[in-house]
């Protein structure tokens, strides 16, 4: 019965209009929306993984290797199951342009190709012209076609001529783009493509050199991949297979983690506009406190009043999360172009299920826990409040199951977060946070208004009467401090952390590198070179020191037997091949943390010392042993010692070095550092890759600036979620400034009546203004810096260092938005007629 009389109340209500509620449907509005938004972008991102996995992968399966070709009975084997076959190669090494002093050097690429390249999709060149005729022979050399940002780099025109390794090609076309690119993961160079035959006397691909390759399958359409791969890794052993299902795991896990981190940072949006949301219903609920108290009065219980309140609030909340659903699935779609031409994959823009029900289901549970709290204060409303001061009305604390209510709903809204995202780690402790800046935020505000009190009633305030005014305002009681510090503070919050974040991530890799840092990493130098090029470095005043390792790379399939990933996990040692080196006496700066470094001469069975850090994160111990795939042949090795491994100095570290004996007759390449005066580098390179042209010079201050890049992209996006928080978190103070509206015209005819002056007034209420946001900028800059820390040391396992720049612009933008959202709401009580406003008070 009480709910159909509750209901009844609740359609009589709403027939009044939306008064009052439209900051309430913006801020879940806007909530919802970016949740919906970015989880729609996501699966857009894996829709477009799906549907074209082929093509990103260039083939339906591929199987990699590492350091070799496949032998005539593996290739036969492959040549068997598919019916077509592109074999395809892939290195890095030096464009060179030019002769002599002149000559132009570019960190490259490179792609050796067959004739059957690409099994799906298309190259794009240009000019317009055919693969097959870019790559012909012209004029006596072979044919190449490169990254337009490489010829920019090198300064070469189509037609000319240019070197890798010992091989002349002529470039007779830029490679806008190729279709298996993403494939590819992460390349300190850009492309060039070329076929591998053209390779043969270039001295870049040879025993021992960094080199892998691949083979891209065209199956049948019934083939099942799953007994394929199973066959397949026993039958070519080291072989790594990827399939269309997954074309690019390194982009779809990157997609997936930015994704979901920045949903979380969408909740923090939510959570702001929850604020928002509860200052609504609080408003609403004091509006409507005569007629609680008349409903009571006439008999009407206190759950039926609970009921058709929640009710009201209910169906705006349906109100609010079906506008934000609507605003999440349109704008992908609608700014679709835009949107693919940033991707460096293909996305299927169109209407996701999924993120619009879990972004619902955020919005709903967050709608639920900010209005259960002032809902549940109804009780409390007494008939005799008709007869008192109904300004008093719902203050304090609900009972003591609605807390419960509210705790659980918390809880819900984590675990569902904690769910979707994949992130259960960064989840609770986001969430913990989130809780800790709200009880900081409420606490910060209390702590306002009572300094706001004080000092207001200090000597040396006496005769400043806007001053007075405004510290009399914001501590007293029914003032805005709470609902302005609140939401300001939460939104700055998030931006603080999200600016700490960025600065750190920007400067984490120039900070990390040592005060003396190498000038190149040298890679593929042959056993018969180390000699003659470590003598012509050494001779170089210009150069300080070099370091050289024999370098070899091999993949851990087994641990004690069992497959590494049943260990370990998907540790990242484990994912992909990793260096190895050998070494007969511990290397001068090791430091062995456990066991002890085999003899000079020792010739037994395999041992290898592991990197300390990374083998107690694996569980590997002493004792322990491990198979290392090498060029096809498994070599098990018995862990005797462990070592601190510093890869922070950028010079030569490896996870694993093995006595001589088990590696130095398999063949192989060395790797050096070179350090050598700024100044002289482009002449050392100059002289090695005329000297050696198979070897390739890396510059650190090129990768450098390649992995900054990269993290500056994921810095702007994160940047991008922060800044649709902090719009909610306007939204928020907008509306409690237009909430307070009505208490300040009162006011301003009060002090009208006592003869304050236009400026006095307005003067008071831009300090009450500038105070509140000074307070939710102070504790902002506190909490995110706390939240920055949190982040870079336990998520990136980095140093966190302040950045005072950001958190200056913070205060300053919270001072700003309040004066701006204060004053914008100002005029209006200042125009009002101290007589009318009375009279009407009456």
């Amino acid at each position: 019965m009480s709910l159909a009389i509750a209901s009844r109340i609740a359609r009589r209500e709403l027939s009044g209009g939306l008064k009052g509620f439209r900051v309430f449907l913006a801020c879940l509005a806007l909530g919802v929306g970016a949740i919906a938004a970015i989880g729609s972008v996501r699966e857009s991102i894996r829709g477009g993984l799906d549907r074209e996995g082929a093509i990103i992968l260039g083939g339906d399966a591929a199987l990699q290797l590492t350091y070799r070709f496949a032998e005539p009975e593996e290739r036969a084997w492959i040549d068997a199951r598919a019916e077509a076959v592109s074999e395809q190669v892939d290195f890095r090494s030096l464009a060179v342009f030019g002769t002599g002093e002149t000559a132009e050097r570019g960190l490259t690429q490179v792609k050796g190709i067959d004739n059957v390249y690409p099994l799906y999709g298309a190259v794009s060149l240009d000019p317009a012209i055919t693969l097959p005729d870019a790559l012909a022979d012209r004029d006596g050399r072979p044919g190449a076609v490169m990254d337009p940002v490489l010829i920019a780099r090198l300064g070469i025109e189509v037609g000319e001529a240019f070197r890798l390794g010992e091989q002349e090609f002529t470039l007779t076309a830029a490679l806008i783009a190729e279709p298996d690119s993403a494939a590819a993961g992460f390349a300190l160079g850009p492309r060039t493509m070329v076929r591998t035959t053209s390779l043969e006397n270039s001295g870049l691909i040879q025993p021992g050199t960094l080199f892998e390759t691949e083979y891209k399958l065209r199956l049948a359409e019934n083939t099942d991949l799953d007994a394929l791969r199973e066959a397949a890794e026993t039958e070519i052993t080291g072989a790594r297979w990827r399939d269309k299902r997954n074309g690019a795991p390194g982009v779809a896990e990157f997609v997936d983690r930015l994704g979901s981190f920045l949903v979380l940072v969408g909740l923090a949006g939510l959570a702001v506009g929850g604020v928002g949301v509860s200052s609504a219903v609080r408003a609403y609920l004091g509006e409507k406190t005569e007629v609680i108290a008349t409903l009571k009065t006439l008999g009407a219980e206190s759950r039926t009043i609970f009921l058709s309140y929640f009710i009201q609030i209910g169906v705006l909340t349906l109100a609010g999360v079906g506008l934000g659903l609507i605003l999440g699935a349109i704008v992908p779609i609608a700014f679709a172009p835009l949107i693919e031409a940033r991707l460096p994959v293909p996305a299927a823009v169109t209407l996701y299920p999924m993120p619009l029900l879990e972004a619902a289901l955020y919005g709903v549970l967050a709608a639920l826990i900010f209005t259960i709290w002032p809902l549940a204060q109804t009780e409390d409303v007494r008939a005799a409040t008709l007869f008192r001061d109904v300004g008093t009305a719902g203050q304090g604390w609900p009972r003591a199951r609605w807390i419960v209510v509210t705790l659980a709903l918390f809880a819900a809204l984590v675990a569902l977060a904690a769910g979707f995202s994949g992130l259960v780690s960064l989840t609770v402790w986001s969430a913990a946070g989130m809780a800790a800046a709200f009880i900081v935020l409420v606490a910060a505000a209390w702590a306002v208004r009572m300094l706001a009190k004080r000092i207001a009633r200090l000597r040396a305030i006496r005769g400043k009467s806007a001053a007075r005014l405004a510290l009399g305002s914001v501590g007293g009681p029914g003032g805005e401090a709470v609902s302005v510090v609140l939401s300001l503070g939460l939104g700055l919050t998030v931006l603080a952390a999200v600016g700490q974040i960025d600065s750190n991530l920007r400067g984490a890799i120039e900070r990390d590198l040592p005060d003396i840092a190498p000038s190149f990493f040298m890679v593929d130098i042959q056993p018969n070179q180390l000699e003659t090029f470590r003598a012509s470095l050494a001779a170089n005043p210009a150069v300080s020191d070099v370091q050289s390792a024999p370098m070899l790379r091999g993949i851990i399939t087994k641990i004690n037997g069992r497959p590494a990933a049943e260990v370990a996990g998907d540790h990242w040692v484990l994912q992909g091949d990793r260096g190895v080196t050998y070494s007969a006496n511990a290397p001068d700066d090791a430091v062995v943390t456990h066991g002890a470094w085999w003899p000079a001469d020792y010739s037994g069975p395999p041992q290898v010392s592991f990197a300390t850090e990374e083998a107690l994160e694996m569980g590997l111990s002493l004792g322990d042993n491990i198979t290392v795939n090498i060029l096809g042949r498994d070599i098990t090795a018995e862990v005797t010692s462990l070592r601190e491994v510093d890869f922070s100095t950028a010079g030569i570290g490896f996870i694993m070095s093995m006595n001589p004996s088990a590696l130095q007759a398999a063949p192989h390449s060395h790797i050096a550092t070179v350090y050598a005066d700024a100044e002289a580098e482009g002449a050392i390179l100059r002289d090695v890759s005329n000297t050696y042209p198979n070897i390739t010079a890396i510059r650190v201050k090129d990768a450098i600036e390649r992995v900054s890049d990269v993290l500056a992209g994921i810095a702007a996006a994160i940047t991008y979620g922060a800044l649709a928080t902090l719009v909610t978190g306007g939204v928020v103070l907008i509306g409690a400034a237009a909430a307070g509206v009505r208490a300040r015209t009162y006011e301003a005819a009060i002090l009208k009546t006592l003869g304050a002056s236009r400026r006095t007034i307005l003067t008071s209420f831009a300090l009450r203004s500038a105070i509140l946001g000074v307070a939710a900028g102070a504790v902002a800059i506190v909490a995110g810096g706390l939240a920055g820390w949190a982040v870079m040391t336990f998520v990136m396992d980095t140093d966190y260092f302040f950045e005072p720049v950001s958190a200056a612009l913070i205060v300053s933008g919270g001072v700003f938005a309040t004066l701006f959202a204060g004053l914008a709401f100002a005029w209006g009580p200042l125009a009002a007629r101290p007589a009318q406003v009375l009279r009407a008070r009456e």
